[in-house]
């Protein structure tokens, strides 16, 4: 396991602020571009409340997450955690999701900076304008997309000190422009009205229950989601016991502000003729913060706006490629995946034949997943998945490893750990039908792998390796199918209605969680476990 440890070669590690800078270029990407216009469709003025409940949804699997990622830091540690626990086919599986998440959001970021250039007005770009069509990259667009994801690739290619000083330059501008666009639209435009309008509905123009779908479905999860780039990269950074968790909160807290403020401004910056006119769910922009600058005759914001448009994606697709081609390569240890994408290059202590592997399987996800939403709510929908693991390892390890090391040990863990678990269930359902389905049947692609490589292994323990996996198989039949025939809001036939389909997601949940918990097996990658554990200093 060790060789491909690149805590061994690679010299300099990341610094709190570093650590900090490099989260917020994850989590500022194109979801501020597009998750406030998005969730204001679909909820309206209410939109504010749905960002708030995807800060707690997240802020909840992240607490729980950071227990772990200081227990064992090291590269690519997501994708081992389940594995640990209830043995490799629960870590495929876990992985698997995590893997298609992260691989998946590289070509969102870019197709994110192409639509936003395909819309810029000015003369000299009219050349970029057949980038998109109808919200659908077109033919040269893609070529565009793909060069845009081998650039965040290549930027990665040469060691950890290039990608440290490229996000955190790009982080500070990533910060710098919202915080401005919030300040001048409140000041050029804000109208409160647009908050009650009777015309448009009043604060809850469609129900409550958009609320919770907006939380998925437009992107507020896939926006906050970026926590984990900070654990993949555990062994990589500098005193690891305190940073992971003070870079995580850091983070996150920021996010949150920025996030809300902008849907807050976003909804009182809507001029209210149009609102009362075509009402949220009519509101149609190409590339909405900019579209409000240009209506308020804020040619410099507008300027600015286009700009972020291009870095804000760009560096978030360079900061994930760390974390995809390290899940990649943490993946071929449980034996199940070619040993050669785990290679570590010696120079640069980077995985490069996992990133060219990414960059492949990118260009050919975006090039049959053309939309932005698309391939958001597939983000949102493995992550949430993968996630799901998290509380139920922790669970296991406090009850079956208490001599491990635990530099940061989370409080109220029975009460958090099963929180965390609803939670996630609740916001794989948000995804709305048909969209469980279609994620879990990608998740379901990658067994053929691991079946493949256990066969090479003889079918050795099979039985043991199924019976840590089978809670987590029917959980997602389950999930699956409780989408299809839940309530008319999530899509589903509306065979139990709203809120009652809250309740049966709730208390199923806790079924599954708690016989995820008594399905720990003692595999012998806990040995690898031990060994990583091992090199914790707890003081």
């Amino acid at each position: 396991m060790n060789n491909n440890n690149p805590t061994k070669i690679t010299k300099t590690k990341m610094s709190l602020f570093s650590v900090v800078m490099l989260a917020l270029s994850s989590i500022i990407g194109s979801g501020w571009l597009f998750g406030s216009w998005e969730a204001a469709k679909i909820s309206g003025p209410a939109a504010i409340i749905s960002w708030i409940i995807g800060a707690i949804v997240i802020g909840i699997i992240a607490y729980i997450y950071i227990e772990l990622g200081t227990m064992f830091p090291e590269s690519g540690g997501m994708s081992k955690y389940a594995g640990y626990t209830h043995g490799p086919l629960l870590g495929f599986i876990a992985s698997w999701a995590n893997w298609v998440s992260l691989v998946t959001l590289l070509p969102i970021e870019a197709v994110a900076a192409v639509q936003y250039m395909s819309s810029w007005p000015w003369s000299w770009a009219n050349w970029t304008h057949g980038f998109v069509s109808n919200g659908t990259v077109t033919t040269s667009g893609l070529l565009v997309v793909f060069l845009f994801i081998l650039i965040f690739t290549l930027l990665n290619y040469w060691s950890v000190n290039i990608l440290t000083k490229f996000t955190s330059l790009t982080s500070i501008f990533k910060l710098v422009v919202p915080s401005v666009t919030i300040i001048m639209l409140l000041l050029s435009g804000f109208h409160p009205e647009n908050f009650t309008m009777a015309a448009a509905g009043g604060f809850f123009p469609y129900g409550s229950a958009p609320i919770f779908a907006a939380t998925t479905v437009s992107g507020i999860i896939f926006s906050y989601n970026a926590f984990q780039t900070v654990i993949n990269i555990g062994d990589e950074i500098q005193n690891p016991k305190k940073n992971i968790w003070r870079g995580i909160v850091i983070a996150l807290i920021i996010s949150i502000a920025i996030y809300v403020l902008l849907q807050f401004t976003f909804i009182g910056a809507i001029e209210p003729q149009m609102l009362a006119k075509v009402g949220w769910n009519g509101i149609n922009f190409k590339s909405p913060f900019a579209d409000l600058a240009i209506m308020l005759n804020i040619n410099w914001l507008v300027i600015l706006l286009y700009l972020d448009a291009f870095v804000s994606p760009f560096g978030t697709g360079v900061s994930f490629v760390a974390s995809t081609s390290r899940t990649l390569a943490a993946m071929t240890q449980s034996h199940h995946m070619p040993k050669f994408l785990g290679k570590i290059n010696q120079k640069w202590g980077t995985p490069r034949i996992a990133m060219i592997a990414n960059w492949i399987i990118s260009c050919l996800l975006v090039s049959v997943f053309k939309n932005w939403a698309i391939l958001a709510s597939v983000i949102s929908t493995s992550t949430l998945i993968a996630y799901a693991t998290g509380p139920v390892t922790l669970a296991a390890l406090r009850k079956h490893a208490p001599q491990f090391k635990r530099p940061v040990r989370i409080n109220a863990y029975k009460i958090m750990a099963p929180l965390a678990f609803v939670l996630a269930s609740l916001a794989i359902y948000w995804a709305m039908w048909p969209t469980t389905m279609e994620v879990i049947i990608v998740i379901a692609l990658g067994l053929p792998f691991y079946f493949f490589y256990e066969g090479k292994l003889n079918w050795s323990n099979t039985k043991q390796k199924f019976a840590g996996s089978w809670w987590m198989i029917a959980y997602l039949c389950f999930m699956a199918g409780f989408s299809y025939i839940g309530s008319t809001p999530f899509g589903g036939q509306n065979w139990i209605h709203y809120p009652f389909d809250f309740l049966v997601i709730i208390l199923m949940a806790l079924v599954f969680y708690y016989w995820g918990v008594h399905s720990y097996q003692n595999t012998a990658e806990m040995t690898d476990a031990q060994s990583v554990n091992d090199r914790v200093k707890e003081h």
